[in-house]
């Protein structure tokens, strides 16, 4: 995947910034160590001290190869005495060593001119965020989502069960969804009228997952099509697949929120389309919610999306009254 030089920078720089740290608690555990041991420090600049005569020895005269040999074995014994030290009081072997991030690039992003897989969750993750960050994920969770809106008197529907029923038992299909989700995990559809709590789930299941290290992309379908849109001239023009598109196969987990309320067109029924479809070829799980029925998904997309939704998608049925009026109402 191809990544915009705004990313590739972002990401250099968080690896330096990771490079630093490393050095400046490396400088934190020695002076605690030669606080406790002025021998420790002592012997630090005497091997720093054998490293030079070792290097000039090598441009010496004929007795190099002997002095070479007497400053080895000094060293030697110099770094057993310390790490005798670091164990006394103690501290891991490793101690006085740098602690990388990636132990396989030292934080560097590359090995052997090779992007290191550190690197590619970098880039992958610093995309995820900028393409989330107009979603105020951090705003909603499973806690503060109230169950008081919903009235508890018995519907007129065919189940007869309260609105406050049916939610709690959607509340609690949602956080065991967050709960136990993996990459075989059911795509959802959520539906129901405006104002019901779906977005509220739904960025209370990215907060869970993003904070369990998943990688999730939370998006409205207005946003996407007009990111998708934006990008389609770079798309043509490559003849390949958008970064975007790819970050959207790709991502454990896919929210598309408020589905129906694009502008339609061909454009974006071919991208929704794709989409769903492609993440379905792939078994990642999508959650989508929409505020319109059944009948109205059918007047807005042809069969070819309205089959991936209906016929794959686990619907979960939102109900009740407007929340967001209600509170009104109560001020």
């Amino acid at each position: 995947m191809s990544y915009s030089p705004e990313i590739i920078e972002t990401a250099e720089k968080e690896l330096e910034k990771r490079r630093m740290a490393s050095e400046t608690e490396l400088e934190k555990r020695r002076s605690i160590l030669f606080a406790r041991s002025p021998r420790a420090e002592e012997i630090e600049r005497m091997i720093a001290r054998t490293s030079v005569a070792a290097a000039r020895a090598i441009l010496g005269g004929a007795d190099r190869r002997a002095r070479l040999e007497s400053l080895r074995d000094q060293n030697l014994a110099l770094q057993k005495e310390l790490a005798g030290i670091v164990k006394g009081f103690g501290f891991p072997e490793n101690y006085l060593d740098l602690w990388h991030r990636c132990d396989k690039c030292g934080d560097h992003g590359y090995v052997d001119g090779k992007m290191c897989t550190c690197m590619k969750t970098l880039l992958r993750q610093i995309s995820y965020d900028q393409l989330n960050s107009m979603s105020p994920l951090s705003l909603s969770s499973f806690d503060d989502f109230s169950l008081e809106y919903y009235s508890k008197s018995p519907s007129d529907g065919e189940s007869g069960i309260s609105q406050y029923t049916q939610m709690s038992r959607v509340l609690s299909r949602c956080r065991a969804y967050a709960r136990n989700f993996s990459s075989s995990s059911n795509s959802l559809l959520f539906q129901g009228a405006p104002g019901l709590g779906k977005t509220h789930l739904s960025l209370a299941i990215a907060k869970e997952l993003i904070d369990s290290g998943f990688g999730v992309i939370y998006t409205s379908a207005p946003t996407l099509m007009t990111k998708l849109s934006h990008e389609s001239f770079d798309y043509y023009r490559s003849g390949g697949q958008s970064s975007t598109e790819q970050l959207l196969a790709d991502c454990d987990l896919l929210i598309i929120d408020d589905l129906g309320t694009e502008f339609t067109s061909r454009f974006t029924v071919s991208a929704i389309h794709n989409i769903i479809n492609t993440r379905m070829i792939v078994s990642k799980p999508t959650i989508i919610s929409t505020n319109l029925s059944v009948p109205d998904l059918e007047k807005k997309y042809d069969m070819r999306i309205l089959s991936r939704i209906i016929g794959t998608l686990e619907r979960i049925v939102f109900v009740g009254s407007d929340i967001r009026q209600q509170k009104k109402r109560a001020r």
